[in-house]
């Protein structure tokens, strides 16, 4: 172990490259914003109806990993900035299937000065089995993430009846 990782210890130290890459991903999509006029959470909505044309709400959220709530603003925003059109679902009237308009799909190009050329660039520079276990520790703790705190947490956290005001 570093003496980084001796002084914080494992999880600490990792949190702490996690937030430097949160704050790179939020310092990259202002500067997106301003230059492509798209943030970085919308040009990967983009991206991924680009991939998948006719993609429902729900499906997109999965797989992007996101409540479909979070979502909602996102796309409204790409459809009134004309980026692309909601359809009804044929199958279910219910449900509404999204595609690039010309505008959306021009933004969904491949370019340079976006998260995904950083991280494509940052990807170069490391091994496929490299990438690999990346890509299985970060799955990991999203599904850590996710979870309900541990038993013992939600214990701690109860008050206890003899606690409650009567």
């Amino acid at each position: 172990m570093s003496n980084e990782a001796n002084e914080l210890g494992e999880a600490l130290s990792f949190m702490r490259v996690l937030w430097a890459v949160d704050h790179g991903l939020q310092s990259v999509s202002k500067r997106m914003e301003d230059r492509l006029g798209v943030t970085g959470p919308q040009r990967l909505v983009l991206r991924m109806i680009g991939r998948f044309p006719k993609i429902a709400a729900g499906e997109l959220a999965e797989l992007l990993h996101v409540h479909p709530s979070t979502l909602t603003g996102v796309l409204k925003r790409l459809e009134m900035r004309d980026m692309l059109v909601r359809k009804p679902d044929p199958g279910d009237a219910r449900r509404a299937l999204f595609v690039l308009t010309a505008r959306g799909r021009a933004a969904d190009q491949t370019r340079s000065g976006t998260v995904e050329a950083a991280v494509r660039r940052g990807l170069g520079l490391v091994s496929d089995s490299e990438r690999a276990t990346a890509l299985k520790v970060l799955t990991v703790l999203i599904g850590e993430l996710a979870r309900d705190p541990e038993p013992a947490d939600r214990q701690r956290r109860k008050p206890s009846k003899s606690s409650k005001v009567r």
